[in-house]
């Protein structure tokens, strides 16, 4: 849903900056005051190395940096971290996250190069067979509980823009929730980037306990191969989202017993896996 951009937006929040700007409608021109979006350069570094640089919105950032350490596979469960701190910079935010000995010789080796622009973990391997091999596999993790239908999930996605405060205020973020399999929304992350919404949210609910609570994942955005495999990687039964899936995203769905939802709106919803 995008912000009717009237320009009232009232007090700003964390995670949004204020800039003037200039409105135009018609012939017509105006000042205005209105906040877009924060968006910022986030370190992650694992015992004093430096992995990966993202592109965030600067809140929830140990959930994200919990998160984006389970979903693409660099850590195998949230007790291998012994400590996370996020610290502020002048050119940005770094989380600094210590593991244990054996989860860092682990990360050592299953290390990549990522480009900071993108979530999906696989755009800096090097060759087909290296994509191909960090897919996850279908029996990573066990997935979670009773499965919802689409009426539940036509609920909680009725439900979502009203917890949506970040882009109720400047359109210009996604959103990853978790609803129990009745649909009702037990908790929401949001993002500038669709990625770093789910690892937010998969931080947040790891972080409350050992396993995933029963229900299901919405996103207010696509499905793609990285969203899926993130959800498969820790379990997710149900991933649904606002909008189209991607092909690889329907075959790791099928390939890793995720049930996938795509088009979610109003009370439609397309099941492809």
């Amino acid at each position: 849903m995008n912000r009717d951009p009237v320009f009232d937006t009232g007090p700003a929040m964390p995670g949004v900056v204020p800039f003037d700007v200039v409105r135009h409608d018609g012939g017509h021109t105006q000042p205005r005051a209105d906040v877009v979006i924060d968006e910022r350069p986030v370190a992650l570094v694992y015992n004093g190395l430096s992995h990966v640089v993202m592109m965030a919105t600067p809140l929830d950032l140990e959930d994200f940096a919990l998160g984006f350490s389970l979903s693409e596979g660099l850590l195998n469960s949230v007790d291998e971290v012994r400590d996370l701190t996020v610290q502020p910079g002048a050119m940005g935010l770094t989380v600094q996250i210590e593991v244990s000995p054996r989860a860092f010789a682990r990360f050592k080796d299953r290390r990549r190069h990522l480009a900071g622009r993108t979530g999906c973990g696989l755009c800096g391997v090097d060759s087909l067979q290296a994509f191909h091999e960090a897919l996850p596999a279908s029996t990573e993790t066990q997935r979670t509980g009773a499965l919802p239908g689409p009426a539940a999930i036509a609920r909680a996605f009725a439900a979502l823009p009203a917890l949506q405060p970040l882009q109720a205020q400047t359109g210009g973020c996604h959103a990853a929730a978790w609803s129990n399999v009745q649909g009702e929304i037990q908790l929401v992350r949001e993002d500038v980037g669709r990625h770093n919404a789910l690892d937010k949210l998969i931080g947040a609910l790891v972080r409350q306990g050992e396993a995933l609570p029963e229900g299901f994942a919405l996103v207010s955005s696509r499905a793609s191969h990285e969203m899926v495999s993130k959800c498969v990687r820790l379990g997710v039964g149900t991933l649904a989202a606002i909008s189209a899936p991607t092909s690889l995203g329907v075959d790791l769905a099928r390939r890793g017993g995720l049930q996938l939802f795509g088009f979610c709106r109003s009370e439609v919803a397309v099941q492809y896996a």
